[in-house]
């Protein structure tokens, strides 16, 4: 049974399903007026191993992910531009789409923007003012109360008292309390506006993510995740404005994923510290290395971003592809590394725990082979891809793996880096070897091998005057 930690409660509990077989999760999407940096695509890989898992173990999955795709930020970009705010996020929607495929990552289910949802945003917001959870301010904006709701604070062990004396003190004549948030905003010249009962105005951010998740999961659904970052106020905000409209407990679990730090500093735009996913893909053998660096590390505690990290990634990958080498079709092994890879995924998706199983199993297929086993090799090989395929990993041929090269700039000292061969000018060289070989000029045969290696290439000769090769 999966057990996942419920930062409502900060206690692990079964996954058990509100509809018994069926799980419905929510997760925080992209707000789209940028690339993706490093810390986004930890979020788009973290829940995409979730959702790959739930279905793995058998639960028939309905995956929401949303798009914000109005908002402050969205607004001013364009500005900035001078485009249309369609032609910008569109532009980086379909960055995301792009980088995402690259990453293995999954597309959801349901992929909705806010300005397709409008109609439903304007619905709740009137829920809400009906039953006296929120307000029309003065300046035509409407204030969701915090006051009215007593369990506000409950997700992220915020106390309302504590929040009012920490308020920074500004003139604000719209609220009524401090506390108090937007759910409608007000149209202002030149910026995108909906008719509604309040006057033409605009979504806040909150309420997007509990109209969209409602209207696609109801009321009530099993697990709603996002960044530790989204925590407080965004996710505190949501659970207000849902349980307040529709008198249900909205998401039955909360999971939210760590931070990605660089000089053990938090990843963000704001810090101008981070890393887009299209600076760091070029840098990589395969962009399942970044993936593999982002498994290595328990979802739900922080990682910290840097160069050993990815090489260290990138060995154990090598590692990984260098047991499947080689090796026939087959059908699955039993092996005991299957219930240890599924108990450790069970356990809150201990994805650190579960890439040691691969390692482990890697190392028995070595075993195997080396023992003259093939046909058990060849068992556990196929074994070892399943699972790794439950992570989103091995899904590249081992032969194409083993020669991929690692771009030059991700060299340490390119200065002094071997010049990187060419597949065919690798080719070449080797049936220049084969010929030397037959002609039995060991002294050359021994050169151009010397000349592969120094160039970072391993030689396999094998029966029947064949020689395979991979990159170091």
């Amino acid at each position: 049974m999966i057990r996942i930690h419920n930062s409502l409660t900060a206690e692990k509990q079964p996954l058990t399903p509100i509809v018994p077989g069926e799980v419905r999760m929510y997760v925080c999407g992209m707000t789209v007026y940028d690339y993706l940096h490093i810390g986004h695509a930890r979020m788009m890989i973290v829940f995409d191993v979730v959702a790959r898992y739930v279905r793995h173990s058998g639960y028939r999955l309905t995956y929401v992910r949303n798009i914000t795709d109005i908002d402050d930020k969205i607004i001013k970009r364009a500005a900035e531009n001078g485009e249309p705010i369609e032609a910008l996020t569109g532009r980086f929607i379909a960055a995301m789409h792009e980088d995402c495929a690259a990453l293995g990552i999954v597309r959801p289910d349901f992929e909705p923007r806010a300005t397709q949802h409008v109609p439903a945003i304007i619905a709740m917001v009137q829920r809400l003012i009906e039953g006296g959870y929120a307000y029309v301010a003065p300046n035509g904006d409407v204030m969701y109360a915090v006051a009215k709701f007593p369990a506000y604070g409950r997700l992220s062990g915020k106390r309302l008292a504590d929040l009012r004396a920490g308020a920074r003190v500004e003139v604000d004549e719209a609220k009524r309390d401090p506390l108090d948030f937007v759910l409608w905003k007000h149209a202002k010249p030149h910026e995108p506006a909906w008719d509604s009962p309040w006057g033409r105005g605009r979504p806040g951010w909150h309420i997007e993510c509990s109209a969209m998740s409602v209207e696609l999961l109801g009321a009530h659904f099993d697990i709603h995740g996002g960044g530790m970052d989204l925590k407080f106020p965004h996710h505190e905000n949501e659970i207000a404005q849902s349980c307040a409209a529709t008198g249900e407990r909205f998401a039955e679990i909360w999971m939210h994923n760590g931070f990605v730090n660089v000089d053990n500093t938090k990843m963000s735009k704001s810090l101008s510290n981070f890393f887009t996913v299209r600076e760091v893909l070029p840098t990589l053998r395969h962009p399942e290395v970044l993936r593999y660096f982002v498994l290595s590390s328990h979802y739900r505690g922080p990682i910290n971003y840097s160069l050993e990290q990815l090489e260290q990634a990138d060995a154990a990958l090598q590692r990984l592809y260098l047991a499947l080498r080689a090796l026939p079709d087959a059908e699955p092994a039993e092996s005991a590394h299957a219930g240890r890879f599924q108990a450790a995924m069970d356990d809150d998706f201990n994805t650190p725990e579960a890439l040691a199983v691969l390692q482990m199993l890697a190392r028995e297929i070595n075993a195997a082979r080396d023992a003259g086993e093939l046909a058990r090799a060849a068992a556990l090989g196929a074994r070892l891809r399943e699972l790794g395929g439950v992570l989103g990993l091995l899904g590249v041929p081992a032969q194409h793996w083993l020669r991929l090269g690692k771009p030059a700039s991700a060299a340490a000292d390119t200065a002094h880096a071997p010049a990187v061969l060419g597949d065919a000018d690798i080719e070449q060289r080797i049936a220049a070897r084969t010929a030397a070989r037959k002609a039995k000029n060991w002294a050359e045969s021994d050169r151009i091998r010397d000349e592969l290696a120094a160039a970072g290439v391993v030689l396999e000769d094998k029966p029947g005057g064949v020689t395979d090769w991979r990159r170091a």
